[in-house]
């Protein structure tokens, strides 16, 4: 059988895992910087758990993992006759892969509510699923990076998950766009196009604004009930990144008054700290997971065609699906899948990284071979990556090696060299090549 993989998943070489690590570490420097503490979540969630949450269209993409045993002897067999594919799914299927990492949060902040302080600050850098279609920068199991706070309604959390957008893309030399609006402002727009009883199909379609157009989007619009002219009302009104016409907007609308002054207030926060990356107001901007209550955020780059490589927002009560009640929270999501391939699109990885040893050993007989072994245990012993070729005598081969794994350094010993407690260091990028003892060859490896 020819080996492959599950469309939508990847292997990663050492080369690429190291990027990967670059990444992780790097957004990582920064949560611990701003006062978050790493949890961990199980890779399955009980099903039911997981739906509901995220929307009909996210329902729709949760991996479901079969019973056990003889699944089927408890299975829904009129869904099977009626091929309701949906519900037989269900009665086969109790538990699921995590489609993201809010979700299980909530239900993690429930279940270990006495042992956390609120608000409580968490990050995780875990991987989820999601049955997509893959294409490019969408992947079917690809890691998240989330940072959330919940158990407070102050607004500079908001201000602060900006900045830490600003801070992470700054320090992997990414440019980068970080698009801010309220979930209550879409409400307001609802409000006063007659749609409050369609706001999240409205929202959903507004979401696809940038892939489908605005010809196709007031189509759908349409398609709720509204006439051609309210249709392109909404298109002209998100096309505003002036909150002042949406003062205007909703005279008449509670919820986008609301959404305005929480903008605001937002605002009186970032504003008083430096961004290196450019944060705007983008009233188009939905967001289609339907937990979002609030301020949502997305991150775009600004050097090359991709989706969304962040975003997350305000949920008002997604605990009150586990029972708490009054648990407000908000956070943001770096897409890691992403910010690798817009990294090595524009080779923005630093050129340092690399998986070579600092240092290979290369011998010419059995006890030469016994020689490296004790110096390269002596490095190790001193930090240094080091390694010996596992075979002695054939240089050409072991040499071709070194080539291979891109090592600067490589220490050959012969019998000459035995005799005289030393090793010949190459230098593989240069060709330089000189004798030197152990003292030396640390001082020349470590600096």
């Amino acid at each position: 059988m020819k080996p492959s993989l599950p469309k939508g998943i990847r292997d990663f070489l050492p080369n690429e895992v190291l990027k990967r690590k670059y990444i992780f570490e790097t957004v990582e420097k920064v949560f611990k910087k701003n006062a978050y503490v790493a949890i961990e979540t199980p890779t399955m969630e009980n099903l039911e758990t997981l739906t509901g949450k995220y929307g009909e269209e996210g329902d729709q993409l949760l991996f479901k993992v079969m019973n056990n045993g003889d699944f089927l002897k408890k299975s829904d067999a009129q869904a099977f006759e009626e091929r309701n594919s949906s519900k037989f799914a269900h009665s086969i299927s109790k538990r699921g892969l995590r489609y993201d990492l809010t979700v299980p949060f909530a239900r993690y902040v429930v279940m270990h509510q006495n042992d956390i302080s609120f608000p409580f600050k968490r990050y995780q850098i875990q991987p989820v699923w999601r049955a997509d279609r893959p294409q490019k920068g969408r992947y079917q199991e690809f890691y998240q990076c989330d940072v959330d706070v919940v158990g407070s309604d102050s607004l500079m959390y908001e201000a602060e998950l900006v900045k830490i957008y600003d801070e992470v893309f700054t320090a992997l030399n990414l440019e980068v766009e970080i698009k801010v609006n309220n979930r209550k402002i879409l409400a307001g727009i609802a409000e006063v196009s007659g749609l409050s009883d369609q706001f999240m199909t409205m929202t959903i379609i507004l979401d696809k604004l940038d892939k489908i157009g605005e010809a196709k989007v007031v189509e759908q619009l349409e398609g709720l009930g509204l006439s051609n002219e309210k249709a392109l009302y909404i298109i002209e009104l998100i096309g505003s990144s002036c909150l002042e016409d949406f003062e205007v907007a909703f005279q008449d609308s509670e919820m986008g008054q609301l959404g305005i002054q929480e903008l605001k207030d937002f605002h009186q926060y970032l504003d008083v700290v430096t961004t290196n990356n450019k944060v705007v107001f983008d009233p188009s901007l939905a967001r289609g997971l339907s937990y979002y209550t609030g301020c949502i955020f997305e991150v775009k780059s600004l050097e090359t065609e991709m989706g969304s490589i962040g975003g997350g927002g305000r949920y008002a009560d997604l605990t009150s699906n586990f029972g708490l009640k009054n648990m407000p929270g908000v956070g943001v999501s770096f897409g890691a899948e992403r910010i690798y391939d817009v990294m090595e699109e524009l080779g923005k990885f630093p050129e340092t990284l690399s998986v070579a040893p600092d240092i290979l050993f290369v011998t010419f007989g059995a006890q030469e071979h016994i020689r490296a072994f004790k110096w390269s245990g002596l490095l190790r012993e001193k930090g240094i990556v080091s390694d010996v070729y596992p075979d002695f005598g054939k240089m050409k081969k072991q040499m071709k090696y070194a080539d291979q794994i891109n090592v600067q350094y490589v220490a050959i010993i012969g019998e000459e060299e035995m005799n005289k407690d030393v090793v010949s260091l190459k230098n593989m990028k240069t060709g330089e090549q000189e004798e030197v003892n152990f003292d030396a060859l640390l001082t020349k490896i470590d600096r």
